[in-house]
């Protein structure tokens, strides 16, 4: 392949091909690194470039290699790091300006992990004030734009992640997720995700100053984006890797027991309350065949009490953060970042006092509900959103566009309160009234089995493809 064209490469290939010696890892980091600054200026994704750094890492990499020192797992695979995540002398800003100089003493795990297994960080990426909206804009940095264009949201809050993996931007994009927000971007911008289950990925950012709220800790996961599902199968190991710092880490391996396809699968086709567009039916018609066709039982049941167990969530979290993080969002917060959570204790009114206390003691009730119901369908195949992704700036437009975007999420929120796993990736390319957008949808997995959840994403892909070259095609069109 053309050295100007090794963006373009999945992790899986870009690690065969430095580890095999049939590539230098500095002409796949010169390739991203130039196609972050050839695309980026459009999309806003990447804002801190990391570039210089890059570069100098990849030099040594190669050096080493050919000293015959051990290759990691991820050898010379370009990535990014959102901006809500230490990384050492860099800003820790959360895209809020009053902590645009708040820089990391240290790195956080998760970002230790990912070089120590040789991967490279090429930049810093986006995220909404807070990280705490379903769509990427800040007063400090800025909007992310989708690279599928202006009619379509890049997503939250891991949006700029997002939207720099899918245009090419590094093959693999570091997200974390508290409600949705590593398959939020996946499903805007045609990416494959997995939310890891709590306690899979050790977490702790050295810059912090207090400890974070229960729910905080218990809701909240640190993972990827990628353009390929095997790169998950890749890197996850990886981020699994245990760290003290976190000391409610769970040291288990990534594949708990021998792969099998022979179990039945939950299919789910409607969101209580929501009005399901044709364009998801088909994402869910498509994805449950190609399971079938590879052996699955798919079966159409419902699992219990989503609606209460997403909604407990929602307004469980709600509480935590009115307490804990409402006097930072009033003081350091835009006007926009303030009406939108007015919004939120509206739609999502916050549990309080002993009342917070019941609920937090009732997840319990619906986590046990759930595991019964995934002992006898380990997989469950649902939507991510009822409807096709929503426009920049929905959640801005009052009580109703709250309800889009972050309303419609049960079948996100839900597994967040749950502590559980659950994958996002696309289906098909839709050819919509305001543009062309991918379809994505949801696999949610018992407890610590992410891996059996990349193994039906990958079967489904197998069958269905990806879409990185269609948007490849259209963003050069486009230019």
């Amino acid at each position: 392949m053309d050295k100007n064209n090794l963006w373009r490469l999945s992790a899986s290939e870009i690690v065969k091909a430095t580890t095999a010696g049939e590539i230098r890892t500095v002409d796949v980091i010169t390739s991203a690194v130039d196609r972050m600054k050839g695309v980026n200026t459009s999309l806003n994704a990447v804002v801190v470039d990391l570039s210089e750094k890059a570069i100098e890492k990849a030099n040594l990499l190669d050096r080493d290699r050919d000293n015959g020192k051990h290759c990691g797992p991820l050898h010379g695979v370009p990535i990014t790091i959102k901006i809500n995540v230490d990384q050492k002398g860099y800003a820790t800003s959360n895209g809020v300006s009053a902590l645009k100089d708040w820089i990391a003493p240290d790195d956080a795990p998760i970002v230790k992990n990912l070089q120590n297994a040789g991967a490279i960080i090429i930049g810093r990426t986006n995220t909404p004030e807070f990280s705490f909206r379903a769509d990427t804009d800040n007063g400090l940095h800025g909007r992310t734009n989708n690279p599928w264009g202006s009619h379509v949201s890049a997503g939250g809050s891991s949006g700029g992640a997002g939207a720099a993996v899918m245009s090419g931007m590094g093959a693999m994009g570091h997200g974390n997720d508290i409600g949705g927000s590593l398959r939020f971007p996946a499903a805007a911008n045609g990416a494959f995700t997995v939310k890891p289950g709590l306690g899979r990925v050790p977490a702790w950012n050295p810059s912090q100053t207090a400890e974070r709220g229960i729910l905080a800790q218990s809701m909240s996961v640190q993972g990827l984006l990628t353009r390929d599902s095997s790169d998950l199968e890749l890197a996850l190991p990886v981020i699994f890797e245990n760290d003290p710092v976190d000391p409610f880490h769970v040291p288990l391996p990534y594949q708990m027991e021998p792969k099998t396809k022979n179990f039945k699968v939950a299919f789910c086709r409607e969101t209580p309350g929501f009005e399901t567009h044709p364009e998801v039916y088909k994402g869910l018609e498509l994805a449950a065949a190609a399971l079938r066709d590879a052996g699955y039982e798919v079966i159409e049941v419902d699992p219990p009490l989503l609606l209460e167990t997403a909604m407990s969530g929602y307004r469980a979290l709600m509480g935590e953060v009115i307490e804990l993080l409402g006097p930072d969002i009033r003081n350091y917060g835009s006007k926009e970042i303030n009406q939108i959570f007015d919004d939120y204790f509206e739609q999502f009114k916050p549990y309080t006092g002993t009342d917070l206390l019941k609920v937090l003691a009732e997840r319990a009730y619906f986590a046990r509900e759930w595991s019964l119901f995934l002992t006898e369908y380990p997989l469950i195949l649902s939507p991510f959103l009822p409807q096709p992704f929503f426009k920049p700036g929905r959640d801005l437009e009052g009580q109703e566009g709250v309800r889009e975007v972050l309303g419609a999420a049960l079948w996100s929120y839900s597994i967040n309160f749950l502590g559980l796993p659950a994958g996002c990736f696309p289906t098909h390319l839709a050819q919509l009234a305001h543009g062309p957008q991918t379809i994505s949808v949801q696999l949610i997995g018992q407890r610590w089995r992410e891996d059996v959840i990349v193994d039906a994403m990958k079967t489904i892909q197998n069958r269905l493809g990806s879409f990185s070259n269609e948007l490849w095609s259209l963003m050069e069109k486009n230019n």
